[in-house]
């Protein structure tokens, strides 16, 4: 579920909740006079008497004895004059919605311009773009649903309800692409598997224009896809390889091929996982999911670039059938590799992956994207994915674009060290470095960087930030969708300013 209804007004509804901001010092946000001094006035004399100080994103609630309206949620702004990011504003509107949500069936909310000191033309778009993120639930298999949850209408007050309105259509299908990814990542392995998951992709994206090529295995096999297949070769459930073309740049241009990891279900095949959190591994196709909706955001805001999304599906499970460690696999780029763990996949499906990219579009940049090693986490914890490039510019590239949108990226490095460790006395290569070398996710990338050519490349290793328990990200508990904004707003940055200040769904307010 999520909130339905966003809109724009010049001045509150009567009903529902009443939203305004207040100051640490006190001070009710200016954004609140279109009710009246005489209310305004009453709000900051119940406010005194209480102990809430106006600290930035708390929030407290109280019923209304004065104006219109059932509730008033008071919502702290900090420090007067304080300058706001993109990301406090959103995260403002992440708290907007956890204070109302549980109140009225609608919220109306008098935070105005002045009341926030930004880069943003109009703050209330982003305000309203955190709240929609906050309130998506998956709660499909909860069958009384959450029915503590009552807002289904939230409206923003501001000066120019028409730009607004226009401008919010860009936000509102970035939040629609999150909630796909995160709805396919939430979903059970009964349920999303490299079948089901392809035809989602099909029945999402073919209508917007994208091109759809879905590989089978005796496609697979033809190519030389042997290490995506191995992996494959223990379930039941056949993999499958989607190819997401959209042409929205000159056909002269080169796409940007983003290439996701989708392993529906990692039992850890032969080398079997603990059992404890093995449930967690329906959450190994988030990369896959990531690039599904990416592409519907790239889509349906109309992007004029070339863009390839991969995904790479399979099911990793432990049968007569499959892989063994010992065994050696011929990938599709020629490079031999020697199986240690089974458990060590993901790596061996982007390989065949990002060759087939390679060699069938010739990309100006590949990004991969994969919940690939538990080491990232131990490294990173839960607040940052993983970058290793073999470029510095798309190094910082990326890691404005993690900054600006709240999905932080650190760069982690990739040294001959590291790359000797995964020689094999027996192939080209091992799927797992030596016991001795330990860095985990750093062999795991040195491995995946011997498949590129001469292209600029980024691995983002998403395993510690795929799903949240907590509240670094503007979403609930569960699948976070990290990655599909970020990677929306590098493509919004790589495009030329004609092409910004001709389209009119392109950072407008940036513009």
């Amino acid at each position: 579920m999520f909130v339905k209804n966003v809109s724009f007004v010049t001045s509150p509804s009567l009903g529902g909740s009443l939203v305004v901001g207040i100051y640490e010092d006190g001070t009710v946000g200016a954004g609140a006079d279109v009710l009246g001094g005489k209310i305004v006035d009453e709000i900051a004399q119940y406010v005194r008497k209480t102990s809430f100080y106006g600290k930035l994103f708390e929030s407290f609630s109280f019923v209304s004895s004065f104006g219109e309206h059932n509730h008033v949620l008071v919502i702290g702004l900090g420090k007067f004059n304080a300058q706001f990011s993109d990301l406090d504003l959103e995260k403002i509107g992440a708290a907007i919605y956890t204070g109302v949500k549980k109140l009225d069936k609608k919220a109306s909310v008098a935070i105005g311009d002045s009341d926030i000191k930004s880069n943003a033309k109009m703050p209330q778009l982003l305000l309203a773009f955190g709240s929609l993120l906050k309130s998506w639930d998956f709660d499909k298999y909860k069958p009384t649903k959450n029915e503590k949850v009552k807002l289904s209408t939230l409206e923003f007050c501001t000066g120019n309800v028409a730009d607004a309105e226009f401008e919010f259509k860009k936000y509102k299908n970035i939040a629609d692409a999150v909630f796909l990814a995160r709805s396919v990542v939430s979903e059970p392995a009964n349920v999303i598997n490299p079948l089901s998951l392809a035809a989602i992709a099909e029945q999402e994206l073919a209508p917007l224009g994208i091109n759809i090529k879905v590989l089978d295995p005796k496609v697979m096999q033809d190519l030389g896809m042997n290490a995506l297949l191995g992996v494959a070769q223990g379930s039941a459930n056949e993999p499958r390889m989607a190819v997401l073309s959209w042409n929205g740049g000159d056909a002269s241009d080169k796409p940007v091929a983003f290439v996701g990891k989708g392993v529906t279900f990692d039992s850890g095949g032969i080398s079997l996982k603990p059992e404890e959190n093995m449930h967690e591994m329906t959450y190994d196709m988030a990369g896959s999911g990531v690039v599904l909706g990416l592409l519907k955001a790239v889509a349906l805001n109309k992007l004029p670039i070339n863009v390839v999304g991969i995904m790479a599906m399979v099911e990793n499970m432990p049968s007569g059938t499959a892989q063994r460690p010992g065994d050696i696999v011929k990938t599709m780029s020629g490079k031999t590799v020697e199986i240690r763990s089974t458990d060590a996949e993901g790596r061996l499906v982007l390989a065949d992956a990002i060759w087939y990219v390679e060699e069938k579009f010739s990309p100006k940049i590949i990004i991969d994207i994969a919940t690939l090693t538990g080491a990232i986490v131990v490294a990173l914890g839960h607040e940052f994915a993983g970058l290793f490039t073999n470029s510095d510019e798309l190094a910082k590239q990326l890691i404005e674009s993690g900054d600006a949108t709240g999905e932080k990226i650190w760069r982690m490095p990739l040294t001959e060290h590291f790359d000797k460790s995964i020689n094999s006395e027996v192939a080209d290569m091992l799927n797992t470095s030596k016991p001795s070398t330990r860095g985990g996710s750093i062999t795991a990338a040195q491995f995946i960087k011997r498949f590129i050519r001469d292209v600029s490349w980024a691995h983002l290793d998403i395993a510690g930030v795929e799903c949240t328990s907590d509240e670094i990200f503007v979403c609930t508990n569960g699948a976070t969708g990290f990655g599909v904004h970020l990677l929306y707003d590098f493509l919004e940055r790589m495009l030329p300013i004609d092409c910004v200040l001709s389209s009119p769904l392109l950072r407008r307010s940036e513009a």
